[in-house]
């Protein structure tokens, strides 16, 4: 076997690999320095040199802040190119999904730093399941009555409700009523467009 033959070795960048040039291209289009960004950010200088270099993974939180920072999004963040996507997403390409008893509809576009969906949970579904993952939800209710447990704390959402959250708080999502809730569901992420939705493979599982 030639030494032309054998894999390089893996680090701990190799995972993003798109994210480690875009973090130094986009601070510098920025006019800011390493030094000065990473004040911002709340990092050290070292820190976020070694995210620039693809030694360390930059978590949720971090790049919402830089893309703050930057003026940018998570979306450019992550290298996705956005320039071809439509904005606009018409209700008849609008195609309803279901699993575990949800119904959810995708009602913004894929690949997005954020994902917006139309999300109607039946009586009784699911609302026992306790769900913990990374990034921030925003809901509102348009019909029926949301019960949402963050934490300790229950709350009751009644339509024209909407609540804000991170999603790193243990929570819970019921419908009060016999008939189901409807809710309009946004969630920022951290993924590909080629990853699943936030509601997860279409097996039945829920986050």
């Amino acid at each position: 076997m030639n030494a032309s033959d054998v894999p390089p070795p893996t680090g701990p960048g190799d995972d993003l690999p798109a994210v480690a040039p875009q973090l130094r291209a986009l601070r510098r289009r920025a006019g800011l320095t390493l030094e000065a960004a990473a004040r911002a950010a709340g990092l050290s200088p070292a820190h976020l040199s070694r995210l620039e270099t693809g030694h360390r993974q930059p978590s949720l939180p971090m790049l919402l802040a830089l893309a703050r920072i930057y003026g940018t999004t998570v979306s450019e963040l992550l290298g996705e190119t956005v320039a071809d996507r439509d904005a606009i997403v018409r209700a008849a390409d609008m195609e309803p999904t279901r699993a575990g008893g949800w119904t959810y509809t995708q009602a913004g576009a894929s690949g997005r730093g954020m994902q917006a969906l139309r999300v109607r949970v039946p009586h009784g579904s699911q609302g026992d399941i306790v769900r913990v993952h990374p990034g921030e939800e925003w809901l509102y209710v348009l019909r029926g009555r949301l019960r949402l447990r963050l934490g300790d704390t229950a709350h009751l959402l009644a339509p024209g409700d909407s609540a804000h959250f991170d999603s790193l708080t243990p929570h819970r999502l019921a419908a009060e009523d016999q008939d189901g809730v409807e809710l309009l569901f946004v969630h920022t992420l951290l993924q590909s467009p080629t990853a699943t939705l936030c509601l997860g493979p279409l097996t039945g599982e829920l986050p």
